[in-house]
């Protein structure tokens, strides 16, 4: 047995001895998503009654834990840095906290000790001879936490993925080993496509050139995209996630990255969100490279590539092109994500495009998207001096280099014609009209 293995068997724990390092009052970062470690998660559930004052930081849960639960709040708290489906509720509710931001300024929040990092807990793929993990589901600012983190708990799956790239942690770095007695968590494609994500999707691929490179966004509206693109040649990658979308448009041909000029012939990412397919095609796989979210994302970074197309979902749209993407109100529903990263990253791309992209109507068609002040309590995602095209099932509006009283007659344009009549009266009022 060599030295690396004999490192590895003599920090090797299960799981509620690996939750012992943790200590009253600390904070505990988990990466995005998939690379949350269940294992290590459901100790620290079933034993939470036992701290005071932990906080527990992650962007974007997936599974809803025991810890999800106002009642022992002040003994283990989650503190949301995207709200997702297991912590929207505690969200609304006040006994889980936000913390707005920038996806890209987090791994700097955590450097510059702006946001505390005590833990560092994550899904790792098995380790190489060398004694490299791979955070191979979520590079993030995953990497950020692990340098500063007093703690690194790493829990070791099968079936994470090696990838390439700046996501590697060293056994000498990690406190405990935990080995993983759950699957890794899938999200699977949406199996229904409605008539208007076809539409707006179909919108959106007529502006998509052969030699483009793509960022996508989660959403139904980003994927229902990717299905329009299959007969496109030579397009590149490089967003924030990694998809089972991105995986069939890779299969289909459509991305070999040759014609990008910057970081030409690899697929960039943060992270993986998908199934077991993905993650087979990303591992070991030369031309996948992931990277923590200050690179991915960084505006300037990202911008260097030429024909840069962003994609992203949206929830409500006003006469200036404010977009809000997060907020239902005053009530937190997901996040700034990378929206706004890719939003100026285009901006700076020769030839960028960014889509915002949103139904236009809710409940049933019983509320406009676009409206003409965003609603009371709505948090500003993509700016309006950042967005460039609004996209509906009725159109595409122009805005960048508009005026306001332009812009609202794009916006209008592209509304539901139940709701056009009175947008107009409303511009009116404003003088927009």
């Amino acid at each position: 047995m060599n030295r690396i293995q004999e490192l590895y068997n003599r920090k090797k724990r299960d799981a509620y001895e690996a939750i012992k390092l943790i200590k009253d009052g600390d904070w505990i970062c988990l990466p995005l998503g998939i690379g949350e470690p269940p294992t290590v998660l459901t100790a620290l559930s079933e034993q939470r009654r036992n701290y005071h004052d932990v906080k527990v930081m992650q962007m974007f849960a997936q599974r809803k834990y025991g810890y999800y639960d106002p009642e022992t709040a002040e003994n283990v708290r989650h503190v949301a840095l995207f709200v997702g489906g297991a912590s929207r509720k505690g969200a609304e509710e006040g006994w889980a906290d936000v913390i707005p931001n920038n996806f890209y300024s987090v791994p700097k929040l955590i450097r510059d000790d702006h946001i505390k990092v005590d833990v560092a807990a994550s899904m790792v793929s098995p380790m190489d001879s060398f004694g490299y993990f791979s955070l191979g589901v979520g590079a993030d600012y995953s990497m950020a936490a692990i340098s500063k983190a007093r703690e690194v708990i790493v829990e070791v799956s099968p079936e994470v993925p090696y990838v390439y790239g700046n996501n590697k942690v060293h056994i000498s770095q990690v406190s405990a080993v935990v080995e993983s007695q759950f699957p890794l968590f899938e999200i699977p494609i949406a199996r229904t496509i409605t008539p208007v994500e076809k539409a707006i999707g179909e919108y959106v691929a007529e502006f998509i050139k052969d030699g483009d490179t793509l960022q996508i966004g989660l959403g139904s509206i980003p994927d229902v995209v990717i299905t329009q693109l299959q007969n496109r040649h030579d397009l590149g990658i490089h967003t924030e996630v990694m998809t089972d979308c991105i995986l069939n448009l890779f299969n289909a041909g459509a991305i070999t990255g040759r014609k990008k000029n910057y970081l030409p012939g690899k697929m960039i990412c943060t992270l993986g969100q998908g199934t077991r397919k993905l993650f087979g095609m990303m591992d070991h796989n030369p031309m996948v490279e992931m990277h923590p979210v200050d690179f991915t994302n960084d505006p300037y970074l990202a911008g260097k590539n030429n024909n840069l197309v962003s994609i992203n979902g949206s929830i409500q749209v006003d006469f200036l092109g404010q977009c809000n993407s997060e907020t239902m109100g005053v009530n937190p529903f997901s996040g700034t994500g990378g929206q706004a990263d890719f939003a100026q990253a285009c901006a700076r791309s020769e030839g960028g495009r960014s889509f915002i992209t949103l139904p236009s109507t809710a409940s049933k068609n019983t509320i406009s998207r676009i409206v003409p002040t965003l609603s009371t309590g709505s948090a500003v995602t993509t700016t309006k001096n950042d967005v460039m095209y609004v996209v509906t099932e009725y159109g595409v509006a122009k805005l960048r280099g508009k005026s306001r009283k332009q812009r609202a007659q794009e916006l209008i344009a592209i509304a539901h014609p139940d709701f056009r009549a009175e947008l107009t009266m409303e511009a009116r009022k404003m003088n927009l009209l």
